[in-house]
């Protein structure tokens, strides 16, 4: 099974993008690639830029990737109770190149924050969200208060309890 995981932010030391990898690193033979949001900046989408710049290859680029895949791990930064505005900006130009972005995919959604809620404003709203676009989730888990629950160095989740329950949450993809 080939898995794209990514944080839906375009942080460089994104605790969410700490998470993804942990997470995928449980995913013991099978093919993941992660992503970097990054690496699909594009300019602030409004249907003026559309009209000026048809469809950028970028955001063509990353729905190809959700095509190629047979599941999907993503892990969302909350910024102000919603999505940060990298990934919104990233999933509006890939919507309007096939709105149905997530493609029938099975999805594992994740969140993270400092705080003890662990970013579950944006979890919700992403679990509601997805299957609008043919995303099916299979499973959710936010996870509080990352400082105090992951080892930076090390790369993984200190907290016994929380360590495995991302574990069921990721294996929930097959």
């Amino acid at each position: 099974m080939k898995v794209i995981a990514f944080a839906a932010t375009n942080s460089k030391n994104s605790i969410n993008k700490k998470l993804v990898n942990f997470a995928t690193s449980l995913l013991e033979g099978h093919e993941v690639e992660i992503l970097d949001l990054n690496d699909y900046e594009l300019p602030l989408f409004s249907v003026d830029r559309e009209a000026e710049l048809g469809k950028p290859s970028l955001a063509q680029a990353f729905v190809d990737k959700i095509a190629d895949c047979d599941g999907l791990v993503i892990s969302f930064a909350e910024h102000n109770g919603c999505y940060s505005a990298a990934y919104k900006n990233l999933f509006d130009w890939c919507s309007r190149i096939n709105p149905k972005v997530y493609q029938d995919k099975p999805m594992v959604l994740l969140s993270t924050s400092p705080g003890p809620r662990g970013g579950a404003s944006v979890l919700e709203l992403a679990c509601t969200q997805m299957p609008f676009f043919k995303g099916h989730v299979k499973a959710s888990l936010s996870v509080p208060s990352f400082h105090d629950n992951f080892d930076k160095e090390q790369g993984v989740l200190t907290h016994t309890e929380i360590a495995q329950q991302v574990k069921s949450a990721v294996q929930a993809l097959f």
